[in-house]
């Protein structure tokens, strides 16, 4: 249905002449129709849209394709606004389509040119509109002026019964309407040319149409048969995923084995090594137990003189806590004479400013005898 859509489109341009005038890449959003409020993205990735003009019907468009898929067809009319509402998104409302499309982009000046370029093509659009409307008026007006010219001079001719009046009134009148008719011929022949023409395209693009629903069929039946064959790598993928898995889980055993030998080999070195370290210290203690009653006795004299040490150093210790006692004793002694040489000290200096006061008296007396 989306390649279908797609065709259909393409066929769309080519028959109405369209040219893209505009190419941009953008991130498509459409406003969700429950809520009106949150955007749903309608492209997983930056995508190309483009405005596209019809020559024969004067009109735009932006189109906007992902792979398969139309996401935007929407053609922009006088009364659309676009309108930025960050940075780098904006969007419009497209009332034929009763969605609003929003566009994300990746620097904000892709934003400014896509914005300046639909304020462009809505003024082309509402031109071409008024033109389209003047054109109609004009023609209009053509119309009821011959109409009234035509009345006019089939009334006078009524009116007037002479032969003369009669010729002389119908002459410019049979003048008009064979102008008339030579415009509609030549109208008819160009309106038969235009004909065949879109006969032509009509049947250039049923071929074209043909070609493609051929191709849509090739692409389904091709498309089943990748199928098929994706089934088929799949299962043997996951077949081999299996195996694979299982080899693994050999090899890991395999080596948790060879794990396990190693630490056995290596904890076999090791007891061999402490059973000679365990013969060699069983040897020495032979050899030492040998000579265990020289050891003994020496060590009953060790203990002796260790008694006899410990004899003296008490008495040291008794002779330094006596020390430490008397030490003591002479500090509060020295304690003691140093707070008696102070007031002896402080008795001293009283003494000496007397004796100073007492020398200044006699002094003063001797002066003033």
């Amino acid at each position: 249905m989306a390649l279908f859509q797609r065709a259909r489109v393409h066929m769309h341009m080519l028959f109405y002449r369209e040219q893209p005038i505009f190419t941009t890449r953008a991130h498509v959003f459409q406003i969700d129709p429950s809520t009106k409020k949150n955007w749903v993205p309608a492209s997983k990735q930056a995508v190309t849209v483009s405005y596209f003009y019809d020559v024969t019907r004067n009109s735009y468009r932006i189109i906007s394709v992902d792979g398969a898929k139309v996401i935007i067809n929407s053609t922009i009319t006088p009364n659309m606004t676009f309108t930025k509402t960050s940075q780098k998104f904006g969007q419009w409302a497209d009332s034929r389509a009763n969605t609003v499309f929003g566009l994300g982009f990746s620097s904000e000046q892709q934003l400014t040119k896509f914005a300046e370029k639909f304020q462009e093509v809505k003024e082309a659009a509402k031109l071409a509109r008024d033109k389209s409307q003047e054109k109609i008026e004009t023609s209009s007006n053509h119309s009821q002026e011959s109409g009234y010219e035509t009345t006019s001079s089939t009334q006078a001719s009524s009116v007037n019964g002479t032969d003369d009046e009669k010729a002389s009134h119908a002459g410019p009148a049979d003048a008009h309407l064979k102008s008339e008719n030579d415009k509609l011929k030549i109208a008819l022949t160009q309106s038969a040319a235009n004909v065949k023409k879109w006969e032509i395209e009509l049947q250039t693009l049923r071929e074209s149409n043909a070609r493609l629903t051929t191709a849509l069929q090739e692409s389904a039946a091709s498309v089943e048969q990748w199928k098929r064959q994706f089934s088929i790598c799949r299962d043997e993928n996951d077949r081999l995923r299996s195996k694979i898995d299982e080899l693994e889980e050999q090899c890991s055993e395999i080596n948790r084995e060879k794990e396990k030998n190693t630490q056995l080999k290596r904890r076999i070195e090791e007891l061999e090594s402490e059973l000679r370290e365990k013969e060699t210290e069983l040897k020495d203690l032979r050899k030492q137990s040998e000579i265990i009653p020289q050891l003994m006795s020496e060590c009953e004299y060790v203990s002796e003189k260790l008694e006899a040490a410990e004899r003296d150093n008490q008495n040291l210790e008794d002779k330094v806590q006596s020390l430490k006692t008397d030490i003591e004793e002479s500090k509060y002694r020295q304690r003691h004479l140093k707070v008696e040489l102070k007031s002896f000290l402080e008795v001293l200096d009283g003494k000496i400013d007397d004796l100073h006061d007492f020398r200044r008296g006699l002094s003063k007396l001797g002066a003033d005898n």
